[in-house]
């Protein structure tokens, strides 16, 4: 943590700097996770040549050393000099919600530069920004990436403790933000489909938790501009929860996440290993 602070304190043209640096060193020196990253995009583009495999594996690691300096920027980046990077470009979509008196529910991919997005994404809009997440094994580092996350509005909340949330009264209208691409613990207890051209189990919250409550779902969308700077945008799926059939809500916005994959693949997280579970297993 010390070592992040003098890092994150950096402009964003020297952080990028570093990045090139990060990159040979996690990419020719270390192999981070290349296995992983190779069986992934090898299983979801079938079609591209081994040439082609490699230079995407080439981009994501560039991309993916760009999105870890950006990161560490949250812990001292102020609302003004992200509103730099990060610009809102249809804030109307979620706010006629507010204006309506309706909590929300938005989907979210790890694409681009996600962690500024989630950091300043309570700025953006009209509704208390509510950020579903797992802690961190390190109640240190998980404390202080709090803290970092939470600094500019957006409240951070549990996995665990999302049932409670939605049944004790709120001050606020609140839009609670889901991660919809990471792997389930329990495969036994999520939605199965095609994602990337494979069998996959997506995290049932979303529509769960919309389909109970009546809420209207919408998926967020980074688009990067060059590096650095990026637009939010965000898509309507879904306005009347609870009338859409079993899987209708998961399946909208995991195809919505597969086509903004497809369009810019290196921008999204190959190195998770998103498909360590098959439907036939059980959790490990």
């Amino acid at each position: 943590y010390l070592i992040l602070i003098p890092i994150s304190l950096l402009p964003f043209f020297m952080l990028h700097g570093i990045s090139r640096i990060l990159y040979f060193t996690i990419y020719y020196l270390i192999g981070y996770r290349k296995k992983v990253v190779r069986e992934n995009i090898y299983n979801s583009f079938p079609q591209k040549n081994e040439l082609e495999r490699i230079l995407l594996a080439k981009k994501f690691y560039n991309q993916l050393c760009d999105v870890i300096l950006e990161s560490i920027k949250i812990f001292t980046i102020s609302k003004k000099h992200l509103s730099k990077h990060i610009n809102c470009i249809n804030p109307e979509v979620i706010n006629k919600y507010y204006e309506q008196g309706k909590n929300v529910i938005i989907a979210v991919g790890h694409c681009n530069s996600w962690e500024l997005m989630l950091t300043g994404i309570d700025s953006f809009i009209k509704h208390k920004a509510v950020v579903i997440y797992q802690p961190l094994s390190n109640q240190y580092l998980d404390k202080k990436l709090i803290e970092a996350r939470s600094k500019q509005g957006t409240v951070m909340l549990p996995a665990k403790n999302v049932k409670s949330f939605y049944n004790m009264p709120s001050e606020h209208l609140h839009a609670t933000v889901f991660a919809i691409d990471q792997a389930p613990s329990d495969p036994t207890k999520c939605y199965w489909m095609k994602f990337l051209n494979q069998d996959t189990p997506v995290l049932f919250g979303t529509e769960r938790y919309a389909k109970e409550y009546d809420l209207p779902v919408l998926y967020a969308r980074l688009n990067k501009l060059k590096r650095g700077y990026y637009t939010l945008e965000f898509v309507e799926v879904v306005v009347n929860a609870a009338a859409t059939e079993y899987g209708e809500i998961t399946e909208r916005v995991t195809q919505l996440l597969e086509k903004d994959i497809l369009k810019y693949p290196e921008f999204w997280l190959w190195s998770h290993k998103r498909w360590k579970h098959k439907r036939t297993t059980t959790a490990s």
